[in-house]
Order: C-alpha cells, then sequence, then structure tokens
C-alpha cells in the first residue's frame, strides 16, 4: 500500500516539473490572446479594465521557415471593442482550407459574467458564465505565480531572463516594453543544442492592453500580434449585445458555432 502511494507521489511530482515556467498553460474566458484580449499567444486570464473604451484592429501574422528556404506564413485579422465598463466584442475572421472565409464573434461580458458566442447563421447565441478578475487580482496572482516558481525551483526560473525595455511611443502612444526568453539546455527534450524562445511584449500604458506582442520559437517560427487602427471613443452600446432575432442557449457553442458578424439589440432566450 505504501509503495502505491509512494509511485503516485512521484508521477504527480514529475508532471508538476513537467510543465512550463508559470505554471501550465490556460485560456481565459474569451479564449483568444494577443492585443486587445487574452489567449493565444497571451496570458491565460482575461483582465477586466474599466473607464479605457476602444476599438481597432488586430493583426496576427505567423511565419514559419522550413528546409531549404520554404515558408509558411498566415495571418488572421480581429475587429476588437472595449467600452467602458470593461466588456469586450471580438469578430475574428479566418479562411479555412478550402479557401472559405468564416468570422466569429465573441462577447465577453464582465457585467453580466457572461460569454457569448454568436452563430449568425442559424442566428443562435451560445452563453455561459465566466468569471473576470480585476486589474489588481490579476497582478496579485502574477506575483504569487512567479514567487512560486522560483519556489519550486532554482534551475528551472535560472533559464527564464526577464528584462524591461525603454518606453516609446507606438501607434501615437506611450508603450512599456518587456522581454522575456527562455532557455532549454540541451538534453532536456532530447535537443543536441539549447534551444531558445524569445517573448516581447509592448503595453500600452493608458489601455492596459498589448500593442505589439512578438513571440519567436525556432520550433514553430515566429508569430507577430498587433493592434492597428486604434480609435478611443465609446464603441455603440448594442455591439455588446446579442441581436433581438436571435435565440439564446445555455453553455458552449459546437462546431461552427460562434461564426458570423453578429448584429444588434435585445435577445429573446429559449
Amino acid at each position: 500500500m505504501n509503495a502505491k502511494v509512494l509511485i503516485a507521489g512521484l508521477v504527480a511530482a514529475g508532471s508538476l516539473l513537467a510543465q512550463p515556467p508559470g505554471g501550465p498553460r490556460g485560456r481565459g474566458p474569451m479564449g483568444f490572446g494577443g492585443p486587445g484580449g487574452p489567449g493565444r499567444g497571451g496570458p491565460g486570464r482575461v483582465e477586466t479594465v474599466t473607464g479605457a473604451p476602444y476599438s481597432g484592429v488586430e493583426v496576427r501574422t505567423s511565419q514559419q521557415v522550413l528546409a531549404a528556404g520554404n515558408v509558411i506564413q498566415r495571418q488572421e485579422q480581429s475587429n476588437v471593442y472595449r467600452d467602458s465598463q470593461g466588456r469586450v466584442r471580438r469578430e475574428t475572421t479566418r479562411t479555412g482550407p478550402d479557401g472559405q472565409t468564416a468570422t466569429r464573434v465573441t462577447i465577453a461580458d464582465p457585467v453580466a459574467g457572461v460569454v457569448h458566442e454568436l452563430d449568425a447563421k442559424n442566428k443562435t447565441a451560445f452563453s455561459r458564465p465566466a468569471r473576470f478578475p480585476s486589474q489588481a487580482s490579476t497582478a496579485s496572482a502574477s506575483r504569487t505565480q512567479t514567487m512560486g516558481a522560483g519556489r519550486r525551483g532554482g534551475q528551472t526560473e535560472a533559464n527564464v531572463k526577464r528584462e524591461t525595455l525603454a518606453a516609446q511611443s507606438m501607434h501615437g502612444m506611450m508603450a512599456s516594453g518587456s522581454r522575456v526568453t527562455h532557455t532549454i539546455p540541451a538534453g532536456t527534450i532530447g535537443n543536441s543544442q539549447a534551444i531558445e524562445t524569445v517573448r516581447e511584449t509592448w503595453m500600452a500604458d493608458d489601455l492596459k492592453v498589448p500593442l505589439m506582442t512578438k513571440v519567436a520559437d525556432p520550433r514553430r517560427g515566429t508569430t507577430v500580434t498587433e493592434l492597428t487602427n486604434i480609435n478611443r471613443s465609446q464603441p455603440d452600446p448594442s455591439l455588446f449585445q446579442i441581436p433581438s432575432d436571435y435565440t439564446v442557449k445555455k453553455g458552449p457553442g459546437g462546431p461552427g458555432g460562434g461564426r458570423g458578424p453578429g448584429g444588434r439589440g435585445p435577445a429573446r432566450q429559449q
């Protein structure tokens, strides 16, 4: 019995050590990242920012260089809106393998504590409850996470270099820069030489969103996410509402759910 408990403990410890610095990666309520919100390429927690409305176009470009100089390049574009209450609407357009484009609309509403995914084709909104941490709680969690990483293993933290970059003007706003370099020593994952990944982030001091994020990883290529065409005025309130002719369902949408440009007005529930 004691032997079984000991083996289980060793397995659990091994899984914790295998996690990247900062703990396991997760997704925030909106499931995306980069400027204007969380998720892909960004922290897993959604930070609620009030009193700083804006709208803009987020462009995400990825490039991977293969053998013999062959290059794979992809681009994704999102329209992002945030009102003074911290509600965020994101419209992301993607091109599928068949060449057809589709737009996914997600509305994160920290006031109501819900996230909506709109399916314009079927005029359906999928709504689910979500947590929206404040700026203070996000900062506190980040500090605790950093301290925990240092206690878990000085060897792992020693492979992470953090730099604060000189502030600069970007898209007409002052931005604070940071760079995190993570080195994977030779032999860690079967690599004959050390692997170095670099993440550079430029955060708008006023809006509290990244204006530019660049992630360079020799295993996956380089991804740059940039927020452009920024408008500091208050977005139309109807952008954060479910269209009146949509049917509201509880829970996340299935395949194909959340696609479409969305609409305006109050909603009727099913």
